[in-house]
């Protein structure tokens, strides 16, 4: 294949997706903006510090599960018609495992180092609890989304490898700031 042809072809299905990803990020920052998330961190003494982290390890957990489905799509291993294959389920589970480990860890991390510094701090439960949930709420929007996005892009000619990156990206900032107040505003109702 002509390296111009192909440079092009990549630059024409990742552009679409860079720019949803920029507005994407935007409406993430917007709400993470907002009065009613100042306050439900607020609540919840150290949420500033472990923010970043979970919203990065979305990206990475189900970035990784989407490079591993396009992966085995493209080498044969995964059927391209969507139906839940033993290795699919695998990654997926996997993926959720890594996703939820994470959360927990990211919490007691945070909380420890906080401790550490002498600084407030909710309690280590009501941070894992937040987490937790906020986790399980995004890996299946993450999970759902990533799956379709690669399977419709794959069906409709498209290499989902160009997609996954920022797609991945902007749905877990998105619905990780988004179900992270629900999160929030749930564990401080329960606890």
């Amino acid at each position: 294949m002509d390296v111009r042809r192909e440079v092009w072809q990549v630059y024409r299905q990742s552009l679409p997706v860079l720019l949803a990803s920029l507005v994407g990020g935007l409406v993430a920052g917007t709400v993470l903006g907002s009065d009613a998330m100042t306050r439900a961190f607020e609540q919840f003494p150290g949420m500033w510090l472990l923010l970043p982290a979970f919203l990065a390890t979305r990206g990475n957990v189900y970035g990784s599960l989407g490079a591993r489905v396009a992966s085995g799509i493209h080498q044969g291993l995964i059927d391209p018609e969507f139906e839940w294959q033993q290795r699919l389920v695998n990654a997926v589970v996997a993926s959720y495992v890594n996703g939820i480990t994470i959360s927990v860890f990211i919490a007691t991390a945070s909380w420890g180092l906080l401790a550490a510094l002498g600084r407030d701090s909710a309690s280590l439960l009501e941070l894992v609890a937040v987490l937790v949930l906020a986790g399980t709420l995004t890996a299946v929007v993450l999970i759902g989304g990533l799956l379709t996005l690669i399977f419709a892009s794959y069906e409709r000619g498209l290499d989902p490898d160009n997609l996954v990156g920022p797609i991945v990206t902007t749905i877990g900032d998105i619905f990780g700031v988004f179900f992270l107040y629900v999160a929030l505003v749930t564990v401080g109702v329960v606890l």
